[in-house]
């Protein structure tokens, strides 16, 4: 099969690269990049010398469609509500990394995103990409909306929890920390090395973009309307997501019955590893791979059940995700070109 990559200089769209270059069933054709078009991938990304060869190029919608079978966007936030409509009334499968087509109610972009959505008839055809929940609705997919880091770090950690209805849904709040690259390769004064470096900062307090899709997404789990107090903080590594979530048990239920729910609900998952009792997760421990760990407290003192959620921000909260969605969709094996080891220390 062979793939294209929108917005192939960016981070999201390097790591694209990075894992469908070792896939077994697809060829890499297009990396379209609009900054950067006609440069040599190797003078972008010197780490890709004599690996990956040939120019980024400019953006063409007939020659992509009609030479790929699936094609990956990778693409700043409100580019893809312009592209994707028309990849997909070529008849081309996408997947689509930004975040235009993951909230379902239109009239909730401005406020979030600051742009116009796309319109109506494809948000209600986006299949939200959250590989381990929404499966079977993934495999029939003509495209996929992607979710963002956050939230498949939160709503992994949480949906075992709401599907069982073991929770009190208007208790849960999401502390949540991401590494830099989150940001994106765009340089800015908010990630310039002097700012970062050994500094932690709070960003986005009650405004941060995925507090209405972890919404949706929480409210289609626990089917009622749920609200979250969710706050995002950058940290000073590349790499990485943590969110520690707490919330209140509203059934007489023990750890251990929690920790066996989630092995359970997980089980014919790959990719989400449950923490035996009294061992929590670390970001380091799944770098560069595409796993969730996960790891639980309960404090007794409080009544709160604590859960801890770690992935790497832009494997599993997105390019890896996304690989692991095509292999959905096409009926492969789900850990086919992301069976990595986690780099480690």
């Amino acid at each position: 099969m062979n793939a294209a990559v929108i917005g192939g200089s960016g981070y999201g769209g390097i790591e694209l690269i990075r894992l469908l270059s070792h896939h077994p069933e697809v060829k890499l054709g297009a990396i379209v990049s609009h900054s950067q078009s006609g440069k040599e991938v190797a003078e972008v990304y010197p780490h890709l010398t004599n690996i990956i060869e040939g120019e980024l190029e400019a953006l063409n919608i007939d020659r992509l469609a009609e030479e790929h079978d699936i094609i990956f966007l990778a693409t700043p936030s409100g580019v893809s509500k312009e592209l994707l409509p028309q990849l997909v009334e070529r008849e081309v499968r996408c997947i689509d990394l930004s975040g235009d087509f993951r909230l379902k109610d239109g009239a909730l972009y401005p406020t979030w995103y600051g742009f116009d959505p796309a319109p109506d008839h494809y948000l209600s055809q986006a299949v939200y990409g959250l590989s381990e929940v929404y499966r079977e609705q993934i495999a029939g997919a003509k495209f996929i909306a992607n979710p963002g880091c956050y939230p498949t770090a939160t709503l992994l950690g949480l949906y075992p929890l709401f599907k069982e209805g073991w929770i009190n849904p208007d208790m849960v709040i999401i502390d949540a920390k991401s590494g830099v690259s989150g940001a994106g390769r765009k340089a800015s004064l908010g990630t310039h090395f002097s700012e970062v470096n050994e500094n932690l900062k709070v960003y986005k307090l009650g405004v941060h973009q995925h507090i209405p899709e972890i919404e949706q997404t929480l409210s289609d789990m626990g089917e009622r309307e749920v609200k979250v107090t969710f706050t995002t903080h950058l940290v000073p590594m590349t790499r990485g997501i943590m969110c520690t979530m707490y919330t209140v048990l509203n059934r007489e239920k023990t750890l251990k019955d929690v920790i066996e729910l989630y092995h359970h609900t997980y089980e014919q998952h790959p990719f989400v590893r449950i923490r035996p009792q009294g061992t929590w997760p670390a970001t380091k421990e799944v770098y560069g791979s595409n796993y969730c760990d996960i790891g639980f407290a309960y404090d007794q003192r409080t009544g709160r059940l604590i859960v801890v959620s770690v992935i790497d921000n832009v494997v599993k909260g997105a390019a890896g995700q996304a690989i692991q969605n095509m292999n959905i969709m096409n009926g492969w094996d789900e850990t086919a070109g992301l069976a990595h080891l986690p780099v480690y220390p």
